[in-house]
């Protein structure tokens, strides 16, 4: 089978007074009583060649066959030329395109995308606004880009992910959902936020039979799993004893380390070389986070007795739901490019996991 290119033949012609050349006329538009003309015009300048662009009305009459009709026609100025081809170039794409949106257009040539005079991080925050299906996202991670754009596209579509994550758990605190499930949800779906050493979340849940966890996060670094047991926001943290003036946990912070206790013994007992049918999924001296109840109006003395108890435990942290809102804005703050060239990466390790409450 021969292989066979299309070739356009394009004319250039010299007007009769010798000062400009021009293009041959097309043909726009033609009916039976109209017609509509577009011819190019050639202007040399001392720099550069302008092109321009008439527009011709034409009528029939009963004196000639075809009458200039001066009412529809129309110069443009080699300005005006040039926004009317960038506006049909730009839009004209959008006829392929079934439903109203917003588009990015990015010239293509060869199968590869011509971003010369785009700076990366500019057309990466554009693209992260329209980038919201998972496909597309899977498909980016499988195509070839530069090491610039892959790099700026990557960290904005993460910190995008994590501002909307951070804007919703605001969101839910600030209007006193108290829900535990929106909760679960959220926190299943961005494990980044109890800390950097943990990106992912295992599918597992149960333990044995009747032991089930909300969460359970491999740690990046050595891939054994920590708890988290999620109560709700609005369940009492701590309790002032005014006989002897000091903090202590509520009831149902009591009963959650309790829960707790039992969920490590049961990890160290069934799970220090992996679970019975997950062995992937291996606990060794785990740790557990308990997540309850709020602090967003806690005096600093407060702050100080959870910091102080939380220092006592062994294995067990608790944080507050305002805690874990704090700690995802302080990643995010991190991570930003405002924070510089030494901010760690989510996907990296520098940045110290503790939970400082």
């Amino acid at each position: 089978m021969s292989d066979t290119t299309e070739l356009t033949k394009v004319v250039r012609k010299t007007a009769s007074s010798g000062k400009l050349d021009y293009v041959p006329v097309v043909v726009l538009n033609e009916t039976s009583r109209t017609k509509l003309h577009v011819v190019g015009w050639l202007i040399p300048h001392s720099d550069h060649t302008g092109f321009s662009i008439k527009l011709e009305g034409f009528k029939k009459t009963k004196a000639s066959p075809w009458e200039e009709d001066k009412p529809k026609t129309i110069s443009l100025t080699e300005i005006s030329t040039l926004k009317l081809f960038k506006y049909l170039q730009t839009h004209l794409p959008l006829t392929q395109q079934s439903e109203a949106g917003e588009f990015i257009l990015i010239k293509v040539a060869n199968g590869a995308a011509d971003l010369t005079g785009h700076d990366p991080q500019s057309l990466v925050g554009a693209l992260t606004k329209v980038l919201s299906h998972s496909d597309l996202v899977q498909h980016l991670a499988n195509t070839e880009l530069t090491h610039e754009l892959t790099t700026a596209l990557r960290g904005s579509i993460r910190l995008s992910e994590m501002r909307s994550a951070v804007a919703e758990l605001r969101s839910s605190l600030g209007r006193a959902e108290s829900a535990e499930q929106v909760y679960q949800s959220w926190c299943e779906k961005h494990c980044w936020a109890f800390g950097n050493a943990y990106v992912v979340r295992d599918e597992v849940r149960a333990i044995t039979t009747g032991d089930n966890i909300d969460l359970m996060l491999p740690n990046v670094i050595a891939g054994y799993r920590d708890i988290v047991e999620l109560k709700r926001p609005d369940m009492e943290v701590l309790l002032y004893d005014k006989a002897h003036k000091n903090f202590y946990f509520s009831a149902d912070v009591s009963r959650a380390v309790g829960q707790c206790h039992r969920y490590l013994d049961m990890l160290y007992e069934f799970a220090d070389k992996g679970l019975q049918d997950h062995k992937e999924v291996v606990a060794y001296h785990p740790r557990a986070t308990i997540v309850i109840g709020r602090s967003h109006d806690w005096s600093d003395e407060r702050q100080r007795a959870l910091h102080g108890l939380n220092r006592r435990m062994n294995g067990i942290t608790v944080m507050t739901y305002d805690h874990l809102l704090a700690q995802g804005e302080r990643l995010l703050e991190m991570l930003s490019p405002a924070a510089g060239p030494e901010a760690a990466s989510v996907d990296g390790v520098e940045l110290d996991d503790d939970i400082p409450w």
